[in-house]
């Protein structure tokens, strides 16, 4: 991470200090009012912490608000897990210009360079880093079921029946997965961590993260899930340093929801998890 010329949480005053915190937290709250709530207050906490922002740096101010843009924005639409084709494509539009809109603020208007997507070209991957990527696959094998066909959760995702709704589905998830990386990690996180301490920066991100997989269909106990998923997302891409590799990691995850999910609705289909179908 580049850190050169933002301004750093560890070297301001104690009202300083207050100030970053409480804006940074008034424009991630504002997730969980849009997508969790359904609550317009979300826009009051976004415009409260741009204004609380400016009064540090406009450059901090400018971070929050290539964080509090696209979230306005996805909250103009539904989330809610729906494979009709209109809405995938308004989904597809609205979550991609959500991480396009500013990365291209960041690289070509402001010429910062805040927004990155790295990879480590030539660096092969660790052998622990293989491993966790097996282990991912078999703590997604153990526990996806319990939560999906436990909890009712699987009833938040349409019971697909043609290969076209099948297709929809796989693509689907896959593509939300790559996206969570893209804006919740590489956006929001990295957004954040140029300006406090990586658990600062972890923790605030994982608002983002949660509302928005809560409107998905992760509801119920889904956080105790989605939550540790999160931080320990913005951990590994902080240690590894490639967005390639967290992305591999919750698609692998993600093809493992794929399979319950289509479990859960026709479990002759793919028989393969210990736990009950409904």
């Amino acid at each position: 991470m580049d850190f050169t010329h933002s301004l750093r949480f560890e070297e301001t005053s104690a009202l300083t200090k207050l100030k970053m915190l409480l804006a940074a937290i008034l424009v991630v709250v504002s997730a969980p009012l849009f997508f969790v709530f359904f609550s317009p207050w979300g826009y009051a906490t976004v415009v409260a912490g741009l204004l609380l922002g400016l009064s540090v740096s406009a450059r901090f101010a400018r971070d929050l608000f290539l964080i509090a843009l696209p979230l306005v924005g996805i909250a103009q639409i539904s989330v809610e897990a729906n494979l009709e084709w209109g809405n995938v494509a308004l989904l597809g539009a609205v979550l991609s210009a959500a991480v396009a809109v500013p990365y291209a603020l960041s690289r070509w208007v402001w010429k910062d360079h805040a927004i990155q997507f790295p990879g480590r070209a030539g660096e092969p991957w660790s052998k622990l880093e293989w491993s966790w990527l097996a282990l991912v696959l078999v703590l997604g094998w153990l526990i996806l079921p319990v939560y999906f066909i436990g909890s009712g959760s699987y009833l938040n995702w349409p019971a697909v029946e043609t290969p076209s709704e099948i297709m929809r589905l796989f693509f689907g998830v896959g593509f939300v997965g790559i996206w969570d990386e893209l804006f919740f990690i590489c956006t929001v996180f990295a957004l954040l961590r140029r300006h406090f301490p990586f658990w600062i920066a972890n923790v605030l991100q994982v608002f983002v993260f949660v509302s928005f997989l809560w409107e998905l269909g992760y509801r119920s106990w889904g956080p105790l899930l989605t939550i540790p998923f999160a931080l320990i997302q913005a951990w590994i891409f902080e240690k590894s340093r490639s967005v390639y590799y967290v992305i591999t990691v919750h698609l692998l995850f993600d093809v493992v929801v794929f399979l319950v999910l289509i479990y859960a609705h026709h479990p002759e289909w793919v028989p393969i998890f210990l736990y009950p179908a409904p």
